[in-house]
């Protein structure tokens, strides 16, 4: 007692802190082992299979980037190569968009607000292979929306995206909106409820538009909440799996077939672990790309913050 008396009255405050730290760090090392060990230390061995011959089981006999010369020699994976970058960037624009307006709206003081956004955010709470199904049967020929309106009347009515080689990933993109766009709305709504009200005080006084608001003014400053959005939205993107496999099971022909499929495909049927993980090493690169560039433009700035202070 006589050591925090000498050492002023800020002293139990600063032991308190310290004790505090520990006991943080203590209860979050399990959570910070089992990441490790389980996602860093899984990458890191795919990273390394890839550059093996292994075959039905992982082994370590190296041959450099042999696997990865056949990956992109193999018609069936630059298939996939195209699918999800038109699934991705139909996907990532429209629910980027869609999440967006979803949370202006939500913005405008509505009645029910909680109502509204449990409605929303109840696809993303929904798992990714009762979506597909439940889309499955929505756009199915003989069970859902065509047979429906047809039953009503309109008998030359056609919707059966499904079925068609030229029209199937637009069904996955719709039922990857569905599923999407609601935890997009919640993200993009934090960052609006994070904007200052001055600014808005400030644009009423000049009289300027709400759109212009919105899209020039407030839309840069929610830079974080869009970042986190877009990369959330890319993640669910590269590893699609789920979705594909319960709707169209990468058919008709290879015309939905995503990489997550391939990689799959290879270790568990096909027995050639060292071409899975290649596979799989080349769907991580995109999504490294963007957490070092994001890494990158937050040290800029915070630089450049400090170098204007």
């Amino acid at each position: 007692m006589a050591d925090v008396a000498t050492a002023g009255p800020g002293a139990p405050v600063v032991r308190r802190r310290r004790r505090l730290n520990i006991q943080s760090i203590v209860a979050t090392l399990p959570m910070i082992i089992v990441s490790f060990s389980v996602f860093f230390v899984g990458i890191i061995f795919t990273i390394i299979w890839s550059f093996t011959d292994s075959g039905m089981f992982p082994g370590f006999h190296f041959v450099g980037f042999a696997q990865y010369a056949r990956l992109w020699s193999t018609d069936l994976w630059l298939i996939c190569v195209n699918n999800i970058w038109f699934f991705g960037l139909m996907s990532l624009v429209v629910n980027l968009t869609a999440g967006f307006l979803l949370a202006v709206f939500m913005d405008q003081n509505i009645k029910q607000e909680s109502l509204f956004r449990s409605i929303f955010l109840y696809p993303f709470a929904m798992s990714l292979i009762v979506t597909g199904l439940a889309w499955q049967w929505i756009l199915d020929p003989g069970l859902g929306l065509q047979q429906t309106v047809r039953n009503l009347g309109w008998t030359t009515f056609e919707l059966a995206p499904l079925v068609h080689q030229e029209t199937a990933i637009y069904g996955l993109v719709v039922a990857g909106i569905w599923q999407g766009s609601g935890v997009t709305m919640a993200i993009m709504l934090a960052g609006l409820r994070g904007v200052d009200q001055e600014v808005w005080k400030a644009a009423r006084i000049d009289g300027i538009p709400a759109w212009r608001v919105y899209l020039f003014i407030v839309l840069p400053m929610m830079r974080g909440a869009v970042a986190t959005a877009f990369i959330l939205q890319c993640t669910g993107i590269v590893r699609v799996f789920d979705l594909v496999y319960a709707m169209t099971r990468g058919g008709p022909g290879n015309y939905t077939y995503m990489p997550a499929m391939y990689v799959i495909n290879f270790i568990t049927v096909r027995l050639n672990v060292g071409q899975g993980m290649a596979a799989a090493t080349m769907m991580l690169l995109p999504i490294a790309l963007l957490l070092v560039i994001r890494a990158i433009v937050v040290w800029w700035n915070e630089r450049r913050a400090g170098l204007n202070a």
